[in-house]
């Protein structure tokens, strides 16, 4: 069992509350509503934007060269996510400058925000903890999306999100990801400190929730 596992296992409550989410159901069903997604995807790109900070702030925190190239990469997955907004969002007649335009919800706030502390105030394995919902947690959605892979998908409403995440580039990314933070808690995590990384992969897994029912609110205003 690696730490992500590990960490999964201790936080199984908030994390099934986030990669279970009724957001996340619907989607994989093809009945959440167009409103919930489109709103979902103008806060995940300014969502974005705060993360790909985080990442540098990853590549500023690391001491060796490895660590600053795991920070390099994950940054541009970071950017290239951004493009598949810009795409699935230019199908409503939004622009990227509309987008950028758009103003943060609280749960974009309190998400991103929260990951930047942790990684201003902790060191680079808490940042690392922090993001680990999100950067591996995209995958194992993704992949649960898609059982029978991604052409089963067919004309699913929601494919080209799927696609994104159940697809081999960005489950590499993931992969990578969950190899990096074994590697940092081998050097750093104590088994008294676990403790105090579940909390903060416990917090960022609820945010990610957070931010699912944000765009399901969003349906009903």
């Amino acid at each position: 069992m690696d730490i992500f596992d590990r960490l999964k296992a201790a936080a199984a409550t908030d994390w099934q509350g986030y990669v279970d989410h009724s957001f996340v159901r619907q989607m994989g069903a093809g009945t959440l509503p167009q409103a919930a997604f489109r709103h979902y995807l103008v806060q995940d790109y300014l969502f974005l934007i705060q993360f790909a900070r985080a990442w540098a702030l990853a590549a500023y925190k690391s001491r060796t060269l490895a660590d600053i190239r795991a920070a390099q990469a994950g940054l541009a997955a970071i950017l290239d996510e951004t493009e598949l907004h810009v795409r699935l969002c230019a199908r409503w007649g939004l622009s990227r400058e509309a987008m950028e335009a758009a103003p943060e919800h609280q749960a974009t706030v309190a998400y991103t925000r929260y990951v930047l502390d942790c990684g201003a105030a902790g060191d680079l394995l808490e940042l690392h903890v922090a993001l680990a919902p999100c950067v591996i947690g995209y995958a194992v959605i993704g992949r649960a999306l898609a059982p029978e892979g991604v052409e089963a998908l067919a004309d699913h409403p929601y494919r080209d999100w799927i696609a994104e995440y159940a697809g081999d580039g960005y489950q590499q990314v993931a992969h990578d990801a969950r190899r990096h933070l074994d590697e940092l808690a081998a050097r750093s995590m104590t088994e008294q400190r676990f403790a105090d990384l579940v909390g903060v992969f416990g917090k960022a897994s609820r945010l990610e929730a957070d931010f699912w029912q944000m765009g399901l609110d969003a349906d009903h205003t």
